[in-house]
């Protein structure tokens, strides 16, 4: 029996633009967020937590759009998909939050600038490795031919 993993591409061409397809779709979507929650806070003085809440949802849905019309066009689409899509990227956000929580109540390095690598230098890393795997792995994987036979349509 064939293993549950979805096919990569072999050449060295198409990783790469895979990879920035993925980074492009990322930018786009930090743009988004970034200015959105800048907008929200600044000139709509809305609060931090729902700024910050409805600047990520545009976020994932900017990335969503870019990965799907974009990075992984070929790939079949649905709902389905942007759930699992939020998903990964929630958990991305938690593996930022925990990397600022270890590093600033764990390991007492409180500066802005300890906050600063932690959260949006290592805790980044870590969480767009995470997403990077999570997106071509559970969002717009390769379906298996059995799944194949079942897909509505495919791209």
């Amino acid at each position: 029996m064939a293993p549950a993993w979805p096919s990569r591409p072999r050449s060295g061409g198409g990783a790469r633009r895979e990879v920035l397809g993925f980074a492009a779709a990322g930018l786009a979507a930090y743009a988004a967020d970034l200015a959105l929650f800048v907008w929200l806070r600044g000139p709509l003085g809305v609060g931090p937590i729902a700024a910050k809440t409805l600047s990520f949802l545009a976020g994932c849905t900017v990335a969503y759009l870019g990965n799907a019309l974009g990075t992984y066009r070929r790939r079949a689409v649905s709902l389905r998909e942007y759930g699992v899509f939020f998903a990964v990227n929630a958990a991305g956000a938690a593996v930022q939050l925990l990397c600022l929580a270890v590093s600033h109540h764990g390991l007492g390095l409180t500066s802005a600038s300890a906050d600063t690598v932690s959260g949006l230098g290592v805790g980044m890393v870590l969480a767009t490795c995470l997403r990077f795997w999570g997106t071509r792995t559970l969002v717009f994987r390769t379906p298996s031919p059995q799944e194949e036979a079942h897909t509505p349509w495919t791209g």
